[in-house]
């Protein structure tokens, strides 16, 4: 498959965050009024998705999310997939039977195009497809914020077709599943589109499912799109982990009218896996009647690492429970030490610097305009008083000062952290960008006396201006970003997505046999740089691969072992 190699998302590119934003506001709006999900019921009405592994005496299950970004995070991962064994202490684990796509399946948007190249063709080249393979491992895979932001059009056109991304073989004909596993086990995936809704028509299929085909004692795996449980310990009015809470209760184990009255109240929801946050941890929630949940975060398949120092160390996901955070990937001292990057925001994002300096070039350039000389109240004192008495300020200086200013403040992050001082920060953080400006006109009018309005003074003095207040705006920029997430909790996509680190990825690979179910979680601490393309058949461009440096991957964590004798 012929595709092109892309560089990691710049998501502090304004062009980028305006196009994000206005697919973000789109699909929003239009996703309420024409949900494919409904469309996808109907289609399928007849024909109910139906994924029957639970005749093996074992099965392997690979679990990957947020995968299809920048080509050698997503290549590096994919190749690790790919492998039939991997190495842990001496012992090969096997690749999965099944691959499972955790939600988010491109960055930044889900055009074709960026499927084709940020996913398709690196997972096509690091698998590629075998006809008279006997056995292929099924694909399965749910939708993330990303994937939805076209209404899901092209994500059905991919996985929902019974069509093969490279070796592994799609299956599914909805966004959402079910798979009934060895062992009396179930994996359960869920579609929460956008804003953590379950549509009325999945609803009914699980229902079917949990009414008729799960039984008592049964365990569940759920897959679902996003943390709910981290958000709510973020702000304790984020509803979404009590949306996923009513589906759990409600239509899995079947309470009704405040109280539990069938065979489904004694399923066992072992463990809950998610991603949306691009890093590994894992909270071991214990009930009031000391039943165990695992809730694992492994959002590491490409996209930029998130931070993992910011998590709470203890979280009550549950009205009774208790969460304590068992492990991350990076750990927390590593974590710290990677948002020092934010100091040096500016060389990861020259685009920012642009925009902040071309902003304050654009106003002082309104600003020269209003009086003889760009900044005459510096450079003439006894200019002040006309200045200010006879409200010689350029109206559109002020408009343009203030947009700035509450710019900034609305970037800043009110869902999460230390509540007021969050908008505190924010309120100084925009009043600082503006007060730069003023700054930086003070100190070029000092280097330049602009007295003479030459053109090529004028050249001199604003593309100065833009530089140093561009790259000053910058730095202030990534020192906010840095106190935010070390000292205030919060931004923790932005303070991450600033230096768009791609090391730290992890996958789950998970397997199920008569004694337990066992998750071997891997992680990559650096990924390969080095990819070189290598050919295969010269007549067949789909055989095109890629070699570089071997792979350096690692268990994360000893592996999480749930017996059965001992699950919920």
């Amino acid at each position: 498959m012929e595709f092109s190699r892309k560089k990691m998302v710049n998501w502090y590119d304004p062009k980028q965050l305006a196009f994000t934003g206005m697919k973000t506001i789109i699909s929003g709006i239009f996703g309420n009024f024409a949900d494919k999900r409904e469309i996808q019921a109907a289609l399928d009405k007849d024909n109910p998705d139906q994924y029957d592994y639970s005749e093996k005496d074992e099965i392997w299950i690979d679990y990957i999310s947020d995968l299809g970004d920048g080509f050698d995070a997503t290549y590096t991962m994919a190749s690790l997939l790919a492998k039939e064994n991997l190495d842990v202490n001496g012992s090969p684990i096997k690749r999965g039977d099944i691959l499972v796509m955790g939600g988010d399946e491109v960055y930044p948007t889900p055009e074709l195009e960026e499927y084709r190249n940020r996913l398709q063709g690196p997972y096509h080249a690091a698998f590629p497809k075998q006809d008279n393979d006997p056995n292929p491992p099924d694909l399965f895979a749910i939708p993330g914020n990303h994937d939805w932001y076209d209404g899901l059009t092209n994500f059905l056109r991919i996985f929902c077709q019974k069509r093969s991304l490279g070796n592994w073989r799609t299956q599914q004909s909805r966004s959402y599943f079910a798979l009934k596993l060895p062992h009396n086990y179930w994996l359960i995936a869920l579609d929460i589109q956008l804003n953590s809704d379950i549509d009325y028509p999945q609803i009914q299929y699980f229902r079917e499912i949990a009414e008729h085909q799960i039984q008592a004692n049964d365990k569940i795996i759920i897959a679902t799109a996003e943390p709910s449980w981290v958000y709510r310990s973020f702000d304790q009015k984020n509803s979404s982990h009590n949306r996923f809470e009513f589906f759990i209760n409600n239509i899995l184990l079947g309470k009704s009218d405040g109280c539990y009255n069938g065979k489904n109240e004694n399923i066992q929801i072992s463990t809950i896996l998610t991603g949306d946050l691009h890093h590994y941890a894992r909270y071991e929630e214990k009930d009031e009647k000391g039943q165990i949940r695992q809730l694992v975060t492994a959002g590491g398949g490409g996209a930029f690492m998130h931070l993992t120092h910011i998590l709470k160390d203890s979280i009550s996901p549950r009205k009774g429970s208790s969460g304590v955070l068992k492990a991350t990937f990076p750990s927390k001292n590593d974590s710290r030490s990677l948002a020092l990057k934010n100091f040096v925001f500016p060389i990861y994002s020259l685009t920012m610097i642009a925009f902040f300096g071309l902003f304050h070039g654009l106003t002082a350039l309104m600003l020269h305009k209003g009086q003889d000389s760009p900044l005459s109240i510096f450079v003439n004192p006894n200019s002040i008083n006309d200045y200010y008495f006879d409200i010689h300020i350029p109206v559109m200086v002020i408009v343009f000062n203030l947009i700035l200013w509450g710019g900034i403040i609305l970037f800043t992050d009110n869902s999460s952290g230390n509540g007021n001082w969050n908008y505190i920060a924010g309120f100084f953080h925009g009043l600082l960008h503006v007060a730069i400006f003023y700054f930086m006109l003070y100190i070029t009018s000092i280097l330049f006396n602009l007295m003479d309005d030459s053109w090529q003074y004028l050249v001199i003095y604003f593309s100065m201006l833009i530089i140093i207040s561009g790259i000053t705006s910058a730095i202030i920029f990534g020192i906010y970003l840095f106190i935010s997430v070390n000292f205030l909790d919060n931004h923790i996509t932005e303070g991450s997505s600033s230096f768009r680190y791609e090391g730290y990825k992890n996958f789950l690979r998970i397997h199920i046999n008569s004694e337990a179910l066992t998750i071997y979680p891997f992680g990559v601490k650096a990924v390969v740089k080095d990819w070189q393309e290598t050919v295969i058949d010269a007549n067949d461009k789909d055989q095109t691969t890629f070699k570089g440096s071997p792979i350096q991957y690692e268990l994360i964590e000893n592996p999480i072992i749930i017996r059965h004798e001992k699950a919920l």
